[in-house]
């Protein structure tokens, strides 16, 4: 399924016109295009809306633009009553049916004549349709639900699971929706018929429009003051659609329901109104059948086949934008430059001068920055200051430095081209033009381009929270006393320094020894707080490796031994849906294997897409005999052109993180190095540190 361009949502009402100023109770449309959010449309009544929806739906195609577009009545009736009717259980049959026999107009329509005329139609002249809101009486159509006939279920299967559900027998009253499906079907399918559209659950949805079923009510909180509420819903609505990626919306829209219809983001909830995101598969970090030993490159590429954002998305004023992730294509509301104007100070002027001497009358006034665009006299020049909006009829601004003010008029050598000194609308940006794509991370130069077009707040993920837990007995913390045997824990505090320079939230989850009843508690006050975790120490198979029994106890654990030097093993696993990446506990393979997979696996999880080093290739000053099988990385500088790597290659040797500034990257084969011979060096400046 290709994705959408525009989200449109459409608040129906099955009541008469509401007159000219916007009132609640009304038609209304929220439209998100390309990550705009464009202010809410009102629209009056059932005629003006289909003539709206008519325009926009062409406009759209005309564009070259996908739109899904929902609608907050029913699609379909319980199961039976299709067929019932129309002799199908197609609910599409139903939509036709409804089309040719609902009379519209703004101040009434025939809805309640035409219920009672549906009850007429079953046994004793009765049937399931209640409620009659005008003062006659209608034949068929009782006043009250204890009145009908049930020939069918009163609701539908979805929305028995939504709350606050009105049945589609209920013709009028407050909440009822039955007015709404009569009216509303006889809308959308004239509008079938004059465009490509595809309504959802009953169709594919591969073509240029598409229909959906949504209840705004489900996922939006109340208005902000002063605003009306529908208008506020069918807005937030779009929004919450545009801010869904492809394999979010995929999995929403992966419904069965082909005669009843299904009320998209049923489920979902929480997810759409960003209080939740969508939780990685406890599969996730399962290695292929038959692998035992993993390449960096085969568990890089597993990695990021497999992760995807576990961070939910908010609206972000520009203000406090920087190092957020762009949770969607931002496009430029207005073009940079909005209007022509003038790079230098000079003097305006209309078309090209050739060679020799020109003298041109000068007009009164003056065009400077801010000034609202004048008009040129033909035949004059005038005053204009840089950045100043060109006047109308200037073409051409010749330098100040190059004109001679004499007698009224302006005096210059040519020749001078058309259109020098000048810079074109929107030659910098486009207006609709994308300047911000998703995944990117907000720098200072972003938040100055977002400002000159107009974008006052852009969508971003929230910031994602990773926790940080040291285990093993013989830690202490630095600053206490350290008995014969213990260590100070040098791997927390380095994590969450990392963390911190990814541009992530550190969150400190303490140390925890060798107990596996107090490490699940502390996975568990994690999981509530953070996003993802990292443990450093009880990562591979010893009896001692308390991470590795814990996850495997949960049944989400996967023992990666990487051919990597330091490192190799690396337990990944899930705890109540958050990912934990089991770190080796020696300092230097710690911080090794953050920076080659846990980092580029924080910045997919964190809505930033993969992230890799950048690598320079440099003549060796060292020498070195490589054995075959495993990818080894070396702590190097540069000096001189050329990188040296630390004396000592021993894991515990954590001055040498110190003493490095970056690292040498050996690819697995056997090899010889010699002094001069070219190497792969990543400096930590690479890595974002």
């Amino acid at each position: 399924m290709k994705g959408f361009d525009t989200f449109l949502m459409v608040d129906w009402s099955g009541g008469n016109d509401r007159g000219a100023a916007p009132k609640k109770d009304a038609i209304w449309a929220g439209v998100h295009r390309k990550a705009i959010r464009q202010d809410p449309i009102y629209l009056r009544n059932r005629q003006v809306a289909e003539a709206w929806l008519t325009s926009f739906f062409a406009a759209e195609i005309a564009a070259g633009r996908r739109v899904l577009a929902g609608f907050d009545f029913p699609f379909g009736y319980p199961k039976g009553f299709a067929r019932a009717l129309t002799g199908s259980d197609n609910p599409l049959m139903l939509w036709d049916w409804l089309e040719r026999e609902v009379e519209d107009t703004p101040k009434s329509n025939n809805r309640f004549d035409l219920a009672g005329a549906i009850n007429c139609k079953f046994g004793g002249g009765q049937g399931p349709f209640w409620f009659n809101g005008l003062a006659r009486d209608i034949e068929g159509l009782p006043r009250r639900k204890d009145e009908i006939v049930a020939h069918f279920p009163e609701r539908r299967a979805c929305e028995i699971l939504a709350p606050g559900s009105f049945t589609c027998w209920q013709m009028g009253g407050a909440g009822a929706v039955g007015g709404q499906i009569f009216t509303g079907l006889a809308v959308l399918a004239r509008l079938r018929r004059q465009f490509d559209v595809a309504v959802w659950p009953f169709e594919p949805l591969h073509v240029a429009i598409s229909f959906v079923e949504i209840w705004p009510s489900l996922t939006v909180t109340e208005p902000p003051p002063d605003m009306i509420k529908d208008a506020w819903q069918v807005s937030e609505v779009a929004r919450q659609l545009s801010l869904l990626s492809e394999d979010r919306l995929r999995a929403m829209l992966d419904v069965q329901a082909p005669e009843e219809g299904w009320i998209f983001g049923l489920g979902f909830e929480q997810e759409l109104r960003g209080e939740i995101t969508p939780p990685l598969r406890n599969d996730c970090f399962a290695l292929p059948p038959g692998i035992h030993w993993t390449p960096v490159e085969d568990a890089l590429a597993l990695l990021r086949e497999r992760l995807h954002p576990v961070v939910s998305t908010e609206i972000c004023d520009i203000r406090h934008a920087l190092g957020r992730v762009a949770a969607a294509d931002v496009t430029a509301p207005r073009a940079h430059p909005p209007l022509p104007n003038t790079a230098v100070d000079g003097f305006g002027v209309a078309g090209h001068f050739g060679e020799g001497a020109h003298r041109i009358p000068l007009a009164q006034g003056r065009a400077a920055a801010g000034d609202a665009p004048k008009q040129l006299p033909q035949g004059k020049a005038i005053k204009v200051l840089t950045g100043a909006a060109l006047p109308s009829g200037v073409e051409t601004v010749i330098l100040q430095e190059d004109v001679a003010v004499a007698d009224g008029a302006i005096h210059f050598q040519g020749p001078i081209r058309s259109g020098a000194n000048t810079r074109a609308a929107g030659e910098d940006v486009i207006a609709g033009g994308v300047i911000v794509h998703r995944g990117r991370v907000i720098t200072a130069s972003d938040v100055a381009l977002l400002s000159a077009t107009g974008c006052s707040a852009l969508p971003t993920y929230r910031s994602l929270k990773v926790g940080v837990l040291s285990t093993g007995d013989e830690l202490v913390q630095p600053g206490t006393s350290a008995a014969p045997g213990q260590v100070y824990d040098a791997n927390r505090p380095m994590l969450m320094a990392l963390i911190s320079r990814f541009g992530h939230v550190p969150v400190d989850l303490g140390h925890v020894g060798d107990d596996r009843e107090a490490l699940q508690q502390r996975f568990d006050d994690g999981a509530r707080s953070v996003d993802v975790m990292l443990s450093s120490g009880g990562a591979s198979t010893g009896e001692e490796d308390h991470v590795s029994a814990v996850l495997e106890t949960a049944g989400a654990m996967a023992l990666w031994r990487i051919a990597v030097k330091p490192g190799r093993p690396l337990a990944l696993g899930m705890w109540r849906s958050v990912p934990i990446f089991g770190l080796p506990g020696n300092p230097v393979a710690a911080m090794v294997c953050t920076l080659i997979f846990a980092r580029p696996a924080l910045s997919l999880l964190s809505g930033a897409g993969w992230s890799e080093p950048h690598g320079f290739e440099l003549p060796a000053a060292f020498s070195k005999r490589k054995k075959a099988g495993r990818r080894e990385y070396l702590r190097a500088r540069v000096r001189d052109g050329k990188v040296e790597v630390f004396a000592s290659e021993g894991s515990g040797r954590i001055s040498g993180l110190s003493w490095a500034e970056g690292l040498v990257e050996l690819p697995e084969p056997a090899m010889e190095i010699g002094p001069g011979d070219v190497v792969r060096f990543l400096p930590y400046s690479s890595f974002g540190l």
